[in-house]
Order: structure tokens, then sequence, then C-alpha cells
């Protein structure tokens, strides 16, 4: 604690051990409401996390839960495409910014809504693209969410510490693939977030075997499994495994994504939600 103190850490800046770390959460606009939020984390790109995020959103929007998602993967947003949403259609006047809705109804907010040409690359330093993410978090209206979740950018930067941070996340799922090298990688994101406090409510495994639509064998095209290990490791309760599914992949290329058909991460879902939830 410094000599100078004041016991106010609102309006300090020395990073002692007595701050709180609660007061350096932002606040919400005043128009917003958000009931719980959970972060969706990878340690390395490709694996599948918006994938994760948006099959989230969909089972909970699916059981009746008002559900929002905040693309905070500034650098490379993924959420409007698998939505269908893709275009400058974010809209604003003087009270914030407005997300775009999806066709089910989920609220939706990413950078490449705000863009005239999502081709257009965001080439921006860290410090403004973690404002970037807060803005999202005060700026926009989240009008009675139930849940949103936070799509995060790979890895363990600047970041997803400022989400974890600025935005009261109450947990997280990491995404991971059946790689060996993956298994480390994981594991970073698991500790960053027993670093943080926050819990991880699961793991998903993507793109973990593939299912023969004939005889309905599994082969585990990318080498064999670790996520129940690696769960075992950190006392995780909930695991989920994805399979490479060719009807995934097209109706996420079309912007389909609320049309899948699946029940791969109800019970994660469940778990979330605390009651059970009927999915395709």
């Amino acid at each position: 604690m410094s000599e100078n103190c004041t016991h106010d850490c609102s309006t300090c800046s020395e990073n002692c051990a007595s701050r709180d770390p609660k007061s350096m959460l932002e606040q919400l606009h005043e128009m917003s409401s958000v009931k719980k939020v959970i972060a969706v984390i990878s340690g390395k790109g490709g694996v599948g996390k918006s994938l994760v995020t948006a099959l989230m959103a969909t089972i909970m929007q699916r059981a009746g839960f008002k559900t929002a998602v905040l693309d905070a993967d500034i650098t490379g947003p993924s959420i409007p495409r698998l939505f269908g949403v893709d275009g400058q259609s974010a809209e604003a006047d003087g009270f914030g910014v407005y997300p775009v809705r999806s066709k089910t109804g989920i609220d939706l907010m990413s950078i490449n809504l705000l863009l005239e040409n999502p081709a257009d690359p965001v080439i921006w330093r860290g410090p403004v693209i973690a404002g970037t993410v807060k803005q999202f978090w005060t700026e926009v209206i989240w009008e009675n969410e139930d849940i949103m979740f936070i799509d995060m950018p790979p890895g363990t930067g600047d970041v997803p510490l400022t989400v974890f941070q600025s935005i009261p996340v109450d947990g997280i799922i990491v995404v991971t693939s059946p790689q060996e090298l993956v298994k480390m990688i994981v594991e970073k994101a698991v500790k960053m977030a027993g670093m943080m406090n926050i819990p991880v409510l699961g793991i998903v495994e993507n793109m973990s075997y593939f299912e023969c639509p004939e005889c309905h064998a599994q082969h585990k095209i990318y080498g064999e499994s670790h996520v129940d290990e690696i769960a075992k490791t950190y006392g995780i309760l909930n695991v989920a495994k994805l399979p490479v599914n060719p009807k995934l992949a097209a109706a996420s290329d079309a912007g389909l994504i609320e049309l899948f058909e699946g029940n791969w991460l109800d019970k994660l879902a469940e778990s979330i939600c605390g009651e059970a939830v009927k999915n395709g």
C-alpha cells in the first residue's frame, strides 16, 4: 500500500496488494442488463472457439433464455458470418449502440457489424483493441439479457486479460482439439482462469472424431483425445466432444448455424443454466 493511499481505488493508479479487483470492472450501459457472462476461450487459434460460442448461444436461445454474443476477437471476427449477419448493420443513436439481432433473436455485437467492408483488416495496437472490447460492454445497449457469451481471441494476452479484469465473467468454457501439442496450450488457458479466480465450467474438444454415416463407427482423424485427462487433472466436471461434421461446417459457411442439429453440448448447457435443455 502506498504511503499516500486515500483508500479510494477508483482514483488510484497504484497496483498494490490491497486493491479490490472489482474496482477495475467497467459499468454496463445504464440501459443494459446482463445476468450471466460466459467467456469462451482457447489457448491457440483455429480450434473452433467461435463455432462453440455460436452453438452454445443457439442452444440457450432455443431453451428460452434471452441470449447475446459479444465478439471480442477484434482482428479475427467470425460471429457475424456464423449467424449470417455480415455487413455494416449495427445502429447507434444518442443513447448508445444497438446490437444486431440474429434470425432467432440472439443479440450480436462484433467489429464486423461496424465496418463498411467486413473484409477490411483491423490493424490496431493492443490498447486500442482492448478499449474497443470495453466499449462493446459499456456503450452497447444489451437489453434484458439472461446470458451473454464472449467469443475471446486466442491466447492469454491483452484482450483476455482486459475482459477478465473489466467484465464480471461468471465462468469460462475452454475449447481445444485432440492434438498432443494442444494439451500444453489448453493448460495455459486453464491456469490463467485459475489466476483470475474464474471457474472453468467445461472443456469442449472440437474435431474430436468423425462418425461414419453408414456404420456409425468413430474415427479419430486428428489423434487420440487428451481432454478427459486434462479435465481430471484440473477437476473440471463437464467435457464435451464435437465431431468433424460436414453438415455443421456447411451451416457455418452459409450463416445458418442456428439451424444446426445435434446434442453434443446439451449437458454443458444444462450445467450452465441449471435446468434441462432440449436440442435437435
